[in-house]
């Protein structure tokens, strides 16, 4: 009980402090800069009609902002935010109480949003289109639907899996925003505004050799930051340096292109024990004990991004980069 409770307690800590990292407003917000740009036009056409923001959807690899975009929107909106994730949401009755809870304008984030059940979705339509709720009551010959009026709302839903929603949910969102990898100079600047933040002094050479091994994402930048700082701190004086970086990120196992041990265990296995493939998902999530999901949604997207990957239908391939990056010559196929 206790140990748990613990647990708990720590789980708040790491989402205050990741909340405290997370820009409030469009203008502290580093990069993403036409997501960002087209959002600005959006909210300021909404907020000069006197109207809600039309429905948005974010989407793109974990880590990049999606949340962080979520309650800025909220902010620049002057409204409230009501945070879920479509897992949460089990019962057409759970949206139902989270929709007839919220003020006029308000913002509703669904985090994984294509993970709402089938028969919540379908009451979720009429919600985003005509701002109403249709209940049946009763069962059988005595069932009758009621209608519920809605205030205005923003629904804000967020994906990893875009192709995995249904047609007629994502034709409702008005606003379609993809997020991109960050580029090395955004993620620097993200890393210095977090060093600020933490009280933490640090050359720039440091911070870019953090953002060159960050794979392109905030939340692993921010990550790898927080670590390194405990070994300044212990094994240094406090200040980052490029050398101690290097150091702290060579013993935490990322490498200079930011792939870590799961990253190396797979392309290995699939080099090793493959020949470099084809080899389908399932098959390599058993041979190096991870999920199926969590290698296509984590690790895939980067490594198919900077080459290192191949989907074919037949499974997946090591290209020639990945060869030369563990300095191994490619058999003949």
């Amino acid at each position: 009980m206790e140990e748990r409770l613990f647990n708990q307690e720590a789980d708040l800590n790491e989402l205050s402090f990741e909340q405290s990292l997370r820009p409030q407003n469009l203008k502290q917000y580093i990069g993403q800069d036409k997501v960002k740009a087209n959002l600005s036009v959006y909210i300021e056409a909404a907020r000069m009609r006197e109207e809600t923001l039309d429905h948005v959807l974010l989407y793109g690899p974990p880590g990049l902002g999606k949340t962080t975009l979520a309650v800025i929107i909220a902010n620049e909106m002057g409204v409230n935010i009501r945070t879920t994730s479509g897992p949460a949401i089990e019962r057409p009755g759970d949206l139902a109480a989270i929709l007839s809870a919220l003020e006029p304008g308000d913002v509703l984030f669904i985090d994984e949003i294509h993970r709402l059940p089938r028969v919540v979705e379908e009451v979720l339509y009429p919600a985003m289109e005509d701002f109403c709720l249709d209940i049946v009551v009763g069962k059988g010959p005595e069932a009758r639907s009621i209608r519920i009026d809605l205030p205005p709302f923003t629904l804000v839903g967020a994906t990893t899996r875009a192709g995995s929603l249904s047609a007629p949910l994502r034709d409702r969102f008005g606003v379609l925003s993809r997020l991109e990898y960050y580029t090395e100079n955004h993620l620097t600047d993200i890393i210095i505004r977090t060093g600020r933040i933490m009280d933490t002094e640090m050359d720039d050479q440091a911070a870019s050799e953090l953002a060159r091994r960050s794979r392109g994402t905030p939340r692993i930048a921010n990550r790898l930051l927080r670590r390194v700082r405990d070994f300044a701190q212990v094994r240094g004086d406090g200040t980052i340096t490029a050398e101690l970086a290097d150091y702290a990120l060579e013993l935490m196992q990322v490498d200079r292109l930011g792939l870590d041990h799961i990253d190396h265990k797979l392309l290995k296995g699939i080099i090793e024990k493959f020949r470099g493939g084809p080899v389908g998902l399932e098959t390599i999530a058993a041979t190096i004990g991870e999920e199926a999901h969590t290698i296509e949604d984590v690790y895939e997207p980067y490594l198919l991004q900077v080459g290192f990957l191949q989907r074919t239908p037949r499974g997946r391939m090591a290209t020639q980069l990945v060869y030369d990056h563990f300095g191994l010559e490619m058999p003949e196929r």
